[in-house]
């Protein structure tokens, strides 16, 4: 009997690693960017009202993170193989209403987490399989599932609506409840944020996930299996955002047929801003909470120094816009840096 060993994969080129390595830098640049522009906002709110930075004024902030750090995480996973997600919004709607139906009844709490995250990675099988094994744009399919769950979503629900007295108090509780200033939820929501980190540096099939990105077809000609690794994005994207819509009901305690609707685009604005290449390929989840972060403090901040929060939507979209013009020009300049230094190698063989 003869065994025939897996094909290996193709090592990378000393000048790819580099290349590599450089756009890592870039991207951590912006990171610590995102950082520091959080830290001036916050620290100039404080000047201006002393009681921003109080004890319940950062639970509350972090409180207001939670839920789109989570649906972030999931949305950078995807962006990374260069796809996107926009059903994220609906997915989080359903399974915000799923489980109150299901505690309604007198469910198990911890139960009914379970089954909103199946839910969400339910959905997220939809989306994988139309993708990667139907080769249809994700732009398309995404679009259309956000339109198909959100139908249901509103047949199923109707003009009714889940609130706070029908649900059981220890869901309530867990939704506001923490350790000194440190939240329950925001506690489970960095926990899922360095699991999902930890996969992505730590593991072969995180790392294809990059390589995916970076150049589809380089990635397949190395061996990666392209369709089980979009699958696997999107299944993760869907099952945060089923937690998400439960942790969800948990933290307002109010849900109907109109619940989660254009959030998808508040998720894309944050995995943007915070430093995941639109592009593919470059990017990490913890920039992507670093981006939620900014963006949920921006809604704590304006009417905090006595701003309209109207003026957070435009807000938003400008910094996405700031985002996705960075990018640009770094994504230029980090290729002719990489042309620059292909030439000098040239030169030095030659020489």
């Amino acid at each position: 009997m003869t065994m025939t060993a897996d094909p290996a994969r193709h090592k990378p080129a000393p000048q790819s690693v580099a290349s590599r390595r450089l756009v890592d830098k870039v991207f951590k640049a912006r990171e610590l960017a995102v950082v520091l522009v959080l830290a001036v906002m916050l620290g100039a709110t404080q000047l201006s009202n002393t009681e921003f930075l109080s004890e319940q004024g950062i639970k509350d902030l972090m409180l207001n993170a939670t839920i789109l750090v989570l649906v972030a995480v999931g949305q950078a996973v995807v962006v990374i193989t260069r796809n996107v997600d926009l059903s994220v919004g609906s997915v989080l709607g359903i399974s915000a209403f799923a489980t109150g139906i299901y505690l309604q009844d007198g469910g198990n709490p911890l139960i009914a987490v379970l089954l909103a995250t199946a839910l969400g990675a339910l959905f997220g099988v939809l989306n994988g399989a139309l993708v990667s094994l139907g080769k249809v744009p994700a732009l398309v399919v995404t679009l259309g599932t956000l339109y198909i769950v959100r139908g249901i979503d509103s047949i199923w629900v109707g003009s009714r609506q889940i609130t706070a007295d029908d649900l059981p108090k220890s869901f309530v509780d867990f939704g506001h409840g923490g350790i000194s200033v440190l939240p329950y939820l925001a506690l489970l929501a960095v926990a899922v944020l360095a699991a999902v980190a930890y996969y992505l540096r730590s593991y072969h099939s995180g790392r294809d996930l990059y390589a995916l990105g970076s150049s589809p077809e380089a990635a397949r000609l190395a061996g990666v299996p392209v369709k089980a690794r979009i699958m696997t994005a999107y299944v993760l994207c869907g099952a945060l955002a089923g937690l998400a819509g439960a942790l969800y009901l948990a933290r307002f305690g109010n849900v109907d047929s109109a619940t989660g609707n254009g959030f998808e685009l508040t998720v894309v604005s944050a995995v943007v801003v915070g430093g995941v290449a639109f592009t593919g390929g470059s990017g990490t989840v913890y920039g992507a909470a670093l981006g939620a972060l900014l963006l949920t403090s921006i809604n704590s901040v304006l009417p905090a120094i006595g701003v309209s929060s109207v003026w957070v939507t435009a807000i938003n979209g400008f910094l996405l816009l700031l985002a996705i013009a960075v990018d640009r020009i770094l994504a230029l300049r980090v290729a002719a840096g990489l042309r620059k230094k292909a030439a000098q190698m040239r030169s030095a063989r030659h020489a």
